[in-house]
């Protein structure tokens, strides 16, 4: 069944005004080198609800603190790292259920990280979850 809209439209971004690429430009560090550092290194938990480590790079353990409540601790600090979690179920294959997680440093501990999870409706809910820590 094809679709009645036109393919060629494409939503554009707007044209930047003058101050903003004048901002940018003054932002640019060209003094710093390119890429990540040489200490630089990508971290990984794979989660299930019940807060066991299933797998995970730099990851050393994990543990469910309450419902919809986890702690991931890793083999170096992580206090100013990046952290990315999403709902993700421990297996190769599957669709994880509906719901959200949040993800921030844990209180404390600069080498672990505190996640919630809750379902669909919002409330607090275990949940099995993928984490991305980039330190």
């Amino acid at each position: 069944m094809s679709s009645t809209r036109s393919r060629r439209r494409q939503a554009t971004q707007p044209v930047p005004c003058q101050d903003d690429v004048t901002r940018a430009d003054a932002q640019l560090a060209v003094d710093r080198p390119v890429g990540l550092p040489w200490s630089a290194r990508a971290l990984y938990a794979v989660v299930n609800a019940d807060g066991a480590l299933v797998r995970g790079l730099g990851a050393t353990s994990s543990a469910r603190l309450a419902t919809g409540m986890y702690q991931v601790i890793f083999d170096q600090d992580v206090s100013v790292a990046a952290y990315v979690g999403t709902l993700g179920l421990a297996g190769a294959a599957g669709v994880a259920p509906f719901g959200a997680i949040t993800v921030a440093g844990r209180t404390g501990i600069p080498n672990a990280v505190f996640l919630k999870t809750f379902a669909g409706d919002g409330s607090a809910a275990d949940r099995a979850f993928h984490l991305a820590v980039l330190a």
